[in-house]
């Protein structure tokens, strides 16, 4: 008889009531069938469940409920040992037999053998753990297609976010539902500065040297935009992001603690529009995080800023000046440059010049296929400048978020 009470270390998919009652029924106990039928259709369409719903389920609360093996691979970087993969690979002899169940041999509802979502789950990490689960055949190659899903995506939160913030109150990771979902291609301009940023975040991922970043230059020219479309670039070799306030730098330490638990994933602490005041002393926590501290920093974490200042503590002329009563006037203007000169990598974001800007219009436009002359491109999107900010990267998404909404209306 099957029974999942038999589970060695994936004893927690009985934690959720839906495969309970599930498991309960196919041990000949008694449940109400159309209950636990429409509660499978409810997770279905919450989650956007195709095909056998019993299969799909299960998979998906295996792949997203953290285990015994999840944990392993996480915080031995990727491995697992010989006995808890023997015992891993039990558990799924288990489950693959519950696999092949019919929803309508037990639920009595033929529809849910093939169950079709309002909303399909186009998740890249379960669609791609589904696709690798359809070619493994024995009971070791599935086993091991979780082992690299784990080892990859994660699970829980790790493997369905891209993005955190931090949780200051629960000191908890949370993800970020709705994070920009922009690649590096669709950035118009700044080749140079993206292929910076490619190549250093490249080499972290991939486990070779990288640095600590600071993108800093003129406003609204795609810093953060670059940063966010990056970590969309690497997100299937393990890396994600974890936006912090400035405020937060207070807890630095811990979340670098955190962090350091994921020793599978890489992650970029992003702080975006970073800058200090004289009076404000977070920066400080930085300084350390960076570089210096007691506790090193974890291999697995580097940090990414952007700032419209090229030295993030804010001077004063009180600084410079003859007539300032600071005995080390030297020591105060260095403590005042050190932070930026942490950062190993700097790139440096100029605004466009009047054909940049065009250009940049130009290749947004040409993203909804829209193509103007040369001539109307220039008087239009030049005339939006003028009677905005300036030209920028910023200022030609608003002017084409303007054309296409108003313009082609008429």
């Amino acid at each position: 008889m099957l029974d999942l009470h038999k589970l060695l270390v994936c004893h927690h998919l009985l934690d959720d009531k839906i495969i309970e009652d599930f498991n309960r029924l196919i041990c000949g106990a008694g449940v109400d069938k159309g209950k636990l039928a429409a509660e499978f259709i409810e997770q279905a369409e919450k989650l956007g469940l195709s095909g056998n719903i019993i299969k799909i389920y299960i998979l998906y609360m295996l792949a997203h409920k953290n285990n015994c093996v999840s944990y392993a691979v996480e915080s031995s970087g990727g491995k697992i040992g010989a006995s808890l993969y023997k015992a891993f690979c039990h558990d799924i002899a288990i489950i693959n037999k519950l696999l092949v169940v019919k929803p309508s041999m037990v639920l009595d509802c033929e529809f849910l053998d093939d169950y079709e979502p309002t909303t399909a789950n186009t998740s890249p990490a379960f669609n791609a753990l589904m696709n690798n689960l359809a070619q493994a055949e024995s009971i070791e190659a599935k086993a091991d297609v979780f082992i690299d899903y784990y080892r990859t995506y994660g699970s829980g939160d790790m493997a369905d976010y891209r993005a955190f913030r931090w949780d200051s109150d629960e000191d908890e990771l949370v993800g970020i539902k709705h994070f920009e979902a922009m690649r590096l291609d669709e950035l118009i301009g700044y080749e140079y500065q993206k292929q910076q940023l490619r190549d250093n975040t490249l080499a972290f991922v991939e486990g070779r040297p990288a640095n600590n970043v600071l993108l800093v230059g003129a406003r609204g020219t795609g810093k953060s935009s670059g940063v966010k479309a990056v970590v969309n670039s690497f997100f299937d070799k393990g890396l994600r992001l974890v936006q912090l306030t400035k405020e937060q730098l207070t807890a630095l330490p811990v979340i670098m603690e955190r962090l350091r638990t994921y020793s599978s994933k890489k992650f970029i602490i992003f702080l975006d529009d970073l800058s200090f005041e004289e009076f404000e002393v977070e920066y400080k926590y930085l300084k350390s995080a960076i570089e210096g501290g007691a506790s090193a920093k974890p291999e697995n974490v580097l940090i990414y800023a952007t700032s419209n200042r090229r030295h993030l503590i804010k001077e004063s002329y009180n600084n410079r000046g003859a007539d300032d009563d600071d005995m080390h006037r030297n020591d105060t203007l260095n403590e005042t440059i050190s932070l930026s000169d942490r950062f190993g990598l700097i790139i440096h974001y100029l605004s466009p010049n009047q054909q940049e800007y065009l250009a940049i219009v130009d290749g947004l436009l040409r993203q909804h296929n829209i193509i103007l002359d040369k001539e109307e491109l220039r008087v239009k999107a030049g005339a939006w400048a003028q009677e905005h900010s300036g030209r920028s990267g910023r200022i030609a998404q608003q002017f084409v978020t303007y054309y296409l909404g108003q313009v082609l209306k008429k």
